[in-house]
């Protein structure tokens, strides 16, 4: 019997995942752990391993093809066990012109009804009637490379409201019952942009069409609000300037000033919990774990992995993971149990030298908090003699929260003590280990 092998979710709230490679090909022999595809989501690019020792027996999804988690994407003949024996042919004479007739069978075409929601998006988008497209995939199934081929070659038939809304519809109704069925967002509608000399087309890969997806939905589902704070981290730089030279020596990495904000991150987490939370539609989901999303940009993507039990690490414990994360980011070696559990995420937007910024939420997260960049400005300092001026090193922190869980007196006080720790980082009361 063949085994099935379906879409694994690969992070979390990740619902649907595209097939950009398949590594494996019918008849194939595989290992346990080999891998057998490379998927895309909106969080992580990864490799997806077998789960059985055996032969690859069919390939259900085509390249470029998306689809949800769970459904199936090939089969497998595990080893030991005995193919089907339905695959197995044997020759048969063709003694009358009866028999001879029978052995002709109509082509397969019993999955043709059955739409990917990219597939659905697609036909939308142009007014496909997918009623008039024949599908090359399992069952007769129509693929994104099928339409893509319909509209290169100008000939398509347009569809009505109608005849769109029954192929939605159906498409549904075919599902399996234990498959989730994600609606598709309202997506922006194709506007015909005429194209002068010199101007350059840039294809949208899928991972940039993932990510624009996941950001639609926060901002679709969540109402944002946002809030900064300016802190003055003037003996915090001190403190970590006179240490970072012996700590490289020491620790083999770079002592950076991101460890330093995610620590007093957390420890304020720790007073206001309501903070790790996630909306839950009839509930909020208060995390016991702290574990902090940290937000990583390459070239080309936008990816979240994740510091697991952050409130349990040391300012250099936290600074290892972040050197490790990103390595893995950019070396493209990320895991989809990298991306996953994440409760809290932070945004350094200072890296880049931007001073304000309303990032967008982390779905289903309830907020996520950029860290600005480390600017020297002019301040005003209070104190016994009077007012003066003195050159600090100031930073912005912006909080965007989602205001079905969060108001602003909780996020307020969350702020100001997160503030507190980071302008009382010194020698004397802070520790690296």
């Amino acid at each position: 019997m063949a085994t099935e092998m379906k879409m694994p979710q690969l992070g979390e709230s990740v619902t649907e995942g595209t097939i950009s490679k398949w590594l494996v090909e019918p008849g194939q022999f595989v290992n346990k752990y080999d891998p057998i595809a490379e998927v895309m989501t909106d969080k992580v690019n990864a490799e997806v391993p077998s789960s059985y020792s055996g032969t690859i027996k069919e390939l259900f999804v085509q390249e470029d093809e998306t689809v949800e988690v769970g459904v199936v994407i090939c089969t497998i003949t595990v080893e030991g066990e005995s193919s089907d024996s339905r695959d197995i042919k044997s020759p048969q004479p063709i003694d009358t012109v009866t028999s001879s007739t029978s052995s002709v069978q109509e082509p397969d075409q019993s999955q043709k009804r059955r739409y990917s929601p990219a597939v659905l998006r697609m036909a939308q988008e142009h007014d496909i009637d997918l009623e008039q497209v024949t599908g090359s995939g399992k069952g007769g199934r129509i693929t994104r490379k099928d339409l893509q081929r319909l509209l290169d070659s100008g000939k398509r038939t347009v569809a009505t409201t109608s005849s769109v809304a029954t192929n939605v519809k159906e498409n549904r109704e075919k599902q399996a019952p234990e498959q989730s069925i994600v609606k598709p967002l309202t997506e922006e509608p194709i506007v015909d942009i005429p194209i002068a000399k010199g101007d350059v087309e840039i294809p949208v890969s899928g991972v940039r069409k993932a990510i624009a997806a996941n950001m639609v939905k926060s901002k679709h589902e969540a109402p944002h609000a946002w809030m900064m704070v300016e802190v003055d981290v003037t003996n915090l730089v001190q403190y970590r300037n006179q240490v970072k030279q012996g700590f490289k020596e020491k620790e083999g990495f770079n002592l950076t000033f991101l460890p330093f904000f995610i620590k007093a991150t957390v420890e304020a987490l720790k007073e206001f919990p309501h903070l790790n939370s996630m909306w839950a539609g009839d509930k909020i989901i208060q995390k016991k774990e702290i574990n902090i999303s940290l937000a990583v940009a390459t070239e080309g993507a936008l990816f979240v992995p994740v510091i697991k039990n952050a409130d349990e690490k040391s300012i250099k414990g936290i600074g290892r993971e972040v050197q490790e994360l990103a390595g893995k980011v950019r070396s493209g070696k990320l895991s989809g149990a990298d991306m996953q559990g994440g409760t809290f995420t932070v945004n350094n937007t200072g890296s880049f030298g931007s001073v304000l910024s309303t990032p967008i939420i982390n779905h289903p997260q309830a907020a996520i908090l950029s860290i600005e960049s480390i600017v020297k400005r002019p301040v005003v300092i209070e104190s016994d003699a009077g007012d003066m001026i003195a050159i600090r090193s100031m930073v912005n922190l912006c909080l965007s929260l989602d205001h079905r869980v969060l108001d602003g007196l909780v996020c307020g006080r969350f702020l100001a003590r997160v503030k507190e720790l980071l302008e009382n980082t010194t020698a004397e009361k802070t520790s690296i280990y």
